[in-house]
């Protein structure tokens, strides 16, 4: 206590052991490792880096599958050596041949008798078809001359069919500024097309139909002649009273000579992307 009378103030006791309480223990101080600057996303360095792995990788697949499909497809011919079916054309007459003559309308009716001959030429693929859309034109300016429709059939291997089939038209409009490529008499050359779709079949095994068609061309027919005049007949009269013979009259035209040829077709693959067709 001091002289004044007022307690004497005592000093802080020790950090380490004290009389008063138990010893503290030392505590290491926790390190944390200081976190460097955030590591980039795919928008920076490693980017490049991976779009050329990307691409490199999309390469080597597209290398193989196309590598395996060469595989196959030499295997696949190597065994079956396929060929297209093969078509001709043999007979093209026209029987009916009529054109209005208005100059600003004119209008065809038509018929024109077709034959053609399929030959698959391979030993061991079939080809199965479904129907036939045949359509006839000329061939300086296109301008139709009708369609007809033929069923379709299974083609087997080695095997020859025969197509026959009438293209016809009724009182169809055609382009004024083409008519003259209908010719009346005479000779006139048309093209004539086959389209259908077409699938292969090997053993049990049967492929997605395809579109094809088949275009025959350097084809000339001839007009049929026009009708004999109608003949009058005056009878006598002392045969008055007897029945007249009937008149002939409006006699049909003659068809026109078959013409005969042996034109081989070509036989096209048709592809459809989206809204075109080639």
């Amino acid at each position: 206590m001091s002289s004044n009378g007022k307690p004497t103030p005592q000093p802080p006791a020790a950090a380490g052991n004290g009389a008063g309480g138990p010893p503290k223990m030392y505590q290491r101080p926790i390190y944390r490792p200081q976190q460097g600057p955030a590591k980039r996303g795919r928008g920076g360095r490693s980017c490049p880096f991976s779009c050329c792995c990307c691409f490199f990788w999309t390469v080597l697949i597209i290398l193989l599958l196309a590598f395996i499909a060469a595989v196959v497809g030499g295997a696949f011919y190597l065994l079956y050596r396929p060929h297209r079916p093969a078509f001709t054309l043999t007979v093209a007459r026209v029987t009916k041949l009529s054109v209005s003559s208005t100059a600003t309308a004119p209008a065809v009716t038509d018929a024109i008798d077709v034959t053609l001959t399929a030959r698959n030429p391979n030993k061991k693929l079939v080809y199965f078809y479904d129907d036939f859309t045949v359509t006839a034109a000329t061939a300086a300016n296109a301008v139709p001359l009708g369609d007809a429709s033929v069923s379709g059939f299974a083609h087997d291997a080695g095997n020859i069919t025969v197509i026959k089939a009438t293209v016809s038209a009724s009182a169809l409009a055609i382009d004024p500024t083409a008519s003259s490529d209908i010719k009346k008499s005479g000779e006139f050359p048309i093209t004539v097309d086959l389209e259908t779709k077409a699938g292969v079949k090997v053993g049990g095994l049967k492929t997605k139909k395809i579109g094809i068609r088949v275009h025959c061309d350097g084809i000339k027919v001839t007009a049929p002649a026009p009708p004999p005049p109608a003949k009058k007949k005056k009878l006598a009269k002392a045969a008055a009273d007897a029945p007249a013979p009937a008149a002939v009259d409006d006699a049909p035209a003659p068809p026109a000579p078959a013409a005969t040829v042996a034109r081989v077709c070509q036989v096209r693959i048709r592809v459809k992307i989206w809204k075109w067709t080639f």
